[in-house]
């Protein structure tokens, strides 16, 4: 990597953490940075779903900043320190291993097997048991439920969710609950990305609110 544009931003992120540095980037914890790192990936996905270029450049940089600014304060870590290098290794051997049809000569018919095998290579190497395993609870509701969905009928768990939604029932916390259920469930199961889908209909409302505004 030395003398590459990615061993340029490790000297700059260094120097700004470093003493003599940036006073604000010297102040930085991984804590402290998470709701950027939420932040510029949203962005990022704004820029896609414009098919902006130039934004979907920028963003990327703005998330890969993010990566290397974790990376750089992992350093500091007194027990357990690592660094972008290790980093780099431990996704690269991550791929290699779950891409055996690739780099193994094991065969696969479609992308469906890959992803079978990848599941259950993951849940070899983490010693995985349960469907909750590894599902991040802190992400946001509606791909948390998409994850669950998923992870229970890929290990073969029953799940009741409701079949139906019924607008008539006085709408309480529960009630509104298992509407959403029933409609990810229903999404779910039509192979439907029910993130996707409400985020272009919110796309479109926004538009609609847009023009009225304009009249």
């Amino acid at each position: 990597m030395e003398g590459s544009e990615l061993a340029r931003l490790a000297q700059v992120m260094d120097q700004l953490r470093s003493p003599g540095g940036c006073p604000w980037d010297g102040e930085q914890t991984h804590e402290s940075l998470l709701k950027y790192l939420l932040e510029e990936s949203y962005e990022f996905v704004d820029a896609v779903h414009s098919d902006n270029r130039v934004d979907m450049r920028e963003e990327l940089g703005d998330v890969l900043l993010q990566v290397y600014f974790h990376a750089r304060i992992a350093q500091e870590h007194p027990t357990d320190p690592f660094t972008i290098e290790e980093i780099a290794k431990t996704i690269a051997d991550k791929l290699v291993r779950r891409h055996p049809h690739v780099f193994a000569g094991v065969e696969v018919n479609s992308s469906e097997e890959v992803v079978q095998n990848w599941e259950a290579l993951k849940r070899q190497e983490k010693g995985r048991t349960s469907a909750l395993d590894g599902i991040a609870m802190a992400q946001p509701a509606l791909p948390l439920i998409e994850k669950l969905l998923h992870r229970a009928s890929s290990h073969g768990v029953n799940v009741d969710a409701p079949d139906s939604v019924d607008l008539a029932t006085t709408a309480d916390e529960s009630a509104v609950g298992q509407a959403f259920l029933a409609v990810i469930a229903w999404a779910q199961a039509n192979g439907v990305d029910a993130e996707s889908a409400l985020r272009k209909q919110a796309l479109l409302l926004s538009q609609q609110i847009a023009a009225n505004e304009a009249r």
